[in-house]
């Protein structure tokens, strides 16, 4: 069955554009996926094709009109899970993207100017979604950014199920380094652990790698590993 991504948005031709490419573009054209890209200003209801207007209580910006997006997500709606990208959103993760690619897809919803009516929102009861902790100018970026996350983890899109398991997130952990030919370079020597053969010894340096660089650059996540792991000992 193909995953189908539908992807609701003012500004339809920035879609594809990467996902065109590489993993995503090649399970693209061999049908592993599908993309279903709607103007959210088809749905406007005057000649001047208005979607939005200015916020109740005052303010800079405006608004995407509730009546607009609803029947742009009634279009493609269906039993598949509706997120909207906004920044305040719930930070996306790498458990997500797998839940989602188990499914039969997603629709997105791709916010703009100062966002998106909240009763619309609740309507559909959408889940918010958020790539990162910072604002950008709306949420296509954040939906191509979606859905290479989760394409990738489609089956028969990666070239090893082995790679995605090693991945950083996968274990709760920053991935290890890598190295290859040449084994020294600008002075610089390849550890000699990964020259050695030896595969158990590899895959404990391996495993130290990812600790150290995990405690180090994301404490957050080793924290969250660490307790998993009590969770684990104090079960057994």
């Amino acid at each position: 069955m193909t995953w189908r991504a539908s992807v609701l948005t003012l500004f339809p031709d920035m879609f594809p554009g990467p996902l065109s490419q590489s993993l995503a573009g090649r399970a693209l054209d061999n049908g592993a996926w599908s993309l279903n890209v709607t103007n959210i200003r088809d749905f406007a209801r005057d000649r001047h094709r208005t979607v939005d207007d200015t916020p109740f209580g005052g303010g800079a910006g405006m608004v995407l009109r509730p009546d607009i997006v609803d029947a742009a997500v009634a279009s493609v709606a269906d039993d598949r899970p509706l997120v909207c990208l906004t920044p305040r959103g719930r930070r996306l993760t790498q458990d997500d993207v797998r839940r989602l690619a188990v499914g039969s897809g997603v629709i997105l919803l791709c916010g703009r100017y100062e966002g998106i009516d909240q009763r619309v929102i609740e309507a559909w009861q959408m889940q918010e979604i958020s790539i990162g902790d910072y604002v950008l100018s709306g949420g296509e970026l954040g939906a191509l950014v979606l859905l290479d996350a989760t394409v990738r983890l489609l089956p028969r899109v990666m070239g090893s199920s082995e790679s995605a398991l090693e991945e950083s997130f996968s274990s709760g952990l920053l991935e290890y380094p890598h190295y290859t030919r040449p084994a020294e370079w600008q002075g610089r020597a390849v550890p000699d652990i990964l020259l050695s053969g030896h595969h158990a010894a590899v895959a404990a340096w391996r495993q130290a790698e990812a600790e150290r660089i995990t405690r180090e650059r994301r404490p957050d996540l080793w924290d969250a590993a660490a307790s998993r792991q009590h969770a684990v000992s104090a079960a057994t």
